[in-house]
């Protein structure tokens, strides 16, 4: 890990880096995770049109407020934020879209799955910043994972109807 400069803190060097490493994953799936809803949000078409459009729209503006939350707090950490497709690719747990719009209904499976591993990627890191004190990070991933599982829930309320 390539710190910016050195933290003044208490936090434990060598488990802060373990808790930025997993911060970098985690800002990857949720850039990811906007993108792909961003995406889907151009491209829905069929019955459900209007309250999917809307749907993602909240979904995706929510998630750009993360994304920025996340990186603030690696570079409060002493670490840079990654911020290039070829980085977010390689971080990322969630897979890539297909290269045309699936349809409405994969959408919802696919931004489902997506709310659900990036949830599951926050909740790998909250015992590391627990570990060495750092709560202000946990506090964030437990806000977080909040989020991506009542998204998950919705979408999958979504399917079932």
């Amino acid at each position: 890990m390539s710190m910016r400069y050195v933290m003044d803190s208490n936090l434990d060097d060598p488990k802060r880096i373990v808790v930025v490493d997993g911060l970098k994953k985690f800002l990857a799936d949720t850039y990811t995770l906007y993108l792909t809803t961003h995406n889907f949000h151009w491209n829905v078409t069929g019955p459900h049109f209007n309250s999917l459009h809307q749907m993602f729209m909240v979904q995706y503006n929510e998630l750009w407020l993360a994304v920025d939350l996340i990186a603030e707090r690696l570079l409060t950490l002493g670490s840079f934020a990654p911020g290039s497709y070829k980085q977010f690719a390689q971080l990322t747990s969630l897979p890539d879209v297909p290269d045309s719009p699936p349809e409405a209904m994969e959408m919802v499976s696919l931004l489902m799955k997506g709310n659900q591993l990036a949830a599951r990627t926050a909740r790998c890191v909250v015992p590391d910043a627990e570990e060495i004190g750092d709560q202000a990070t946990s506090d964030l991933l437990v806000s977080r994972i909040a989020v991506h599982e009542k998204v998950a829930w919705m979408l999958r309320a979504t399917l079932a109807g």
